[in-house]
């Protein structure tokens, strides 16, 4: 009903900068949290940043300052802006978001955890 499809991430040099987007399409009621995760080779997937609704950000300690997190809501659309990478940035960066998915056949609304398909991000040194 709702999918989130990525975009941007690919390969960069240490001390470069990538963004990444994603954008929610569907039967959407509303749009809650956003976010970006990552999880790097051999590693549980981890939270990066979080914006609410309301636009407030929320970040890992290891990536403030150089990350900034933003979004549209009237675009459904949450963006990455990654800067001063570094090769431990380096992972499968997935979006998420918390949906209110509305089913017209019973008009209803359920909540949903959703992710996006993933983009490597691969920083050299």
């Amino acid at each position: 009903q709702v999918q989130l499809v990525q975009s941007g991430g690919g390969l960069v040099q240490a001390g470069g900068s990538l963004r990444l987007s994603c954008v929610a399409s569907g039967s959407i009621y509303a749009i809650n949290d956003m976010g970006w995760y990552r999880q790097a080779p051999g590693k549980q997937r981890e939270m990066v940043a979080i914006i609410s609704s309301g636009l407030n950000p929320n970040y890992a300690n290891f990536v403030k300052g150089r990350f900034t997190i933003s979004r549209e809501n009237a675009k459904n659309t949450v963006y990455l802006n990654m800067t001063s990478v570094t090769p431990d940035d380096t992972g499968v960066y997935y979006c998420h978001a918390n949906v209110a998915v509305y089913y017209y056949g019973s008009a209803s609304v359920d909540v949903q955890d959703l992710w996006g398909q993933g983009t490597q991000v691969s920083v050299s040194s």
